[in-house]
C-alpha cells in the first residue's frame, strides 16, 4: 500500500505577523489568507525491513535510521523526524518500517508556508496510514505544536490552519493558541478578478524567517510601541481586506495592501531591504496600487496588485531584474490524503 496527502501553501493577503506570540496573546491577532495552486506532498511506502527512511526530493536529502520509538533530530530532515517522534510518542509505535518521500513546489524560505505546508501533508499522510481520529483542528494544531514545540522553530500560526483547511479565509488568534478559522464566502467573480490582477513574484533570494519573527517578538516583549502599533494596523488592515472581498470592492485592495506594507516594515528590521524597497517602487510606477512581501520578508515572494490591464506592463517592468513570476491560481480545498 501507498499512502499519499498533499496541502496547499498560501499567500497572505492581510494581517500577516499578527498571528505570532506574544503579541496574538497579548492583543489578539487577525489574518487574512488564500490557498493557492501550489503544494507540499507527501508519500509513505512500506518496507518488509524495520527501517526509517526520509527522502525530500526537491532537496535531495536521504536519511536512514533503524525503527525506533525516538528518532534522533539531527539537522537533517527534521521536519519528518519530528512528525515521527511526535505521533509514536502521543500514538504508539509504528507497525513496520516505511519511507516517508516529500516534495515542496516552493523552496525553504519564499514566504508561501513551505514548511508548515509540509508539516500539515506529512501529519496528513501518517493520518491515511495509521487511521488516526484527526479533525481539521486537530492536524493544524500538532503541526504547529511539532514545529514550535518539540522542534523550537521559531513562526507564526497561521500556515498550519491554512494547508489544513484550504480556501479564503479570516482568521483569528487568541491567547492559549486558540485559533477560529472563518471561511469567507466570497462571490466567483471578485476571485477570479482578484487573481487576474496579482502577481507573484519571486525575487530570487530565501531567508531564514526565524531571525526576523525572533526580532519581531521581542519587539512585543520589549513594549517597543512603534511596532507594538504597527501590528495594530495590520490587523486592522485585515478587516479591511474582509470586507473589500465580501463586497466586491476590488478597486480598494491595491491600496489596503500598500496600507500594509508601509506598516509591516515598522514591525522589525529586516522585513524589507533596499532591493525589495526598489522592485516594490518599480512596480509602483508601472502600474501597481500596492502590494506586498510574503511572509514575515526579508526575500522569498513580493505579490503586485496590477488594476484594470497593467499587469503586463508591470511585469516587463521587472523583467529586467533577476527574479521570476509564478503563475497560480486560487484553490478551495485543503489538506488532501488518499491510499492505493
Amino acid at each position: 500500500m501507498i499512502y499519499r496527502s498533499k496541502a496547499p501553501l498560501r499567500i497572505g493577503l492581510a494581517g500577516g505577523g499578527t498571528d505570532v506570540s506574544p503579541y496574538c496573546d497579548l492583543y489578539g491577532g487577525a489574518i487574512l489568507n488564500a490557498t493557492i495552486s501550489l503544494y507540499a506532498y507527501a508519500t509513505i511506502e512500506l518496507l518488509p525491513e524495520n527501517r526509517v527512511i526520509f527522502e525530500a526530493f526537491d532537496r535531495g536529502e536521504v536519511v536512514s535510521y533503524e525503527k525506533t520509538d525516538e528518532l534522533p533530530v539531527d539537522g537533517m530532515l527534521d521536519l519528518a523526524t519530528g512528525a515521527y517522534n511526535h505521533i509514536v510518542r502521543k500514538y504508539g509505535p509504528v507497525p513496520c518500517g516505511f519511507k516517508l518521500s516529500t516534495l515542496v513546489d516552493a523552496p525553504a524560505g519564499s514566504g508561501l508556508g513551505s514548511s508548515s505546508t509540509l508539516m500539515v501533508a506529512i501529519i496528513g499522510a501518517f493520518a491515511e496510514w495509521l487511521r488516526l481520529p484527526l479533525g481539521e483542528y486537530d492536524i493544524a494544531h500538532m503541526a504547529y505544536d511539532i514545529e514550535r514545540v518539540d522542534l523550537a522553530m521559531a513562526g507564526g500560526k497561521q500556515d498550519q490552519y491554512a494547508a489544513t483547511f484550504g480556501g479564503v479565509n479570516f482568521m483569528e488568534f487568541y491567547e492559549g493558541d486558540k485559533v477560529i478559522v472563518n471561511p469567507l464566502r466570497i462571490r466567483h467573480e471578485y476571485l477570479y478578478e482578484l487573481e487576474n490582477n496579482l502577481l507573484l513574484y519571486f525575487t530570487a533570494t530565501s531567508r531564514l524567517s526565524s531571525t526576523i519573527i525572533e526580532a519581531q517578538s521581542k519587539n512585543v516583549t520589549d513594549k517597543n510601541q512603534s511596532s507594538i502599533d504597527a501590528m495594530h494596523n495590520l490587523k486592522e488592515q485585515a478587516r479591511m481586506m474582509k470586507e473589500a472581498l465580501l463586497k466586491g470592492n476590488v478597486n480598494e485592495i491595491g491600496a489596503i495592501l500598500d496600507f500594509g506594507f508601509r506598516f509591516k516594515k515598522q514591525m522589525a528590521q529586516g522585513i524589507s531591504n533596499s532591493k525589495m524597497d526598489e522592485l516594490y517602487d518599480v512596480a509602483l510606477k508601472a502600474g501597481a496600487t500596492g502590494g506586498k512581501i510574503s511572509g514575515a520578508g526579508g526575500g522569498g515572494f513580493m505579490m503586485f496588485y496590477c488594476p484594470a490591464n497593467t499587469r503586463y506592463a508591470v511585469r516587463q517592468a521587472l523583467e529586467v531584474y533577476s527574479g521570476s513570476f509564478t503563475p497560480f491560481q486560487f484553490t478551495e480545498r485543503g489538506l488532501f490524503t488518499w491510499s492505493m
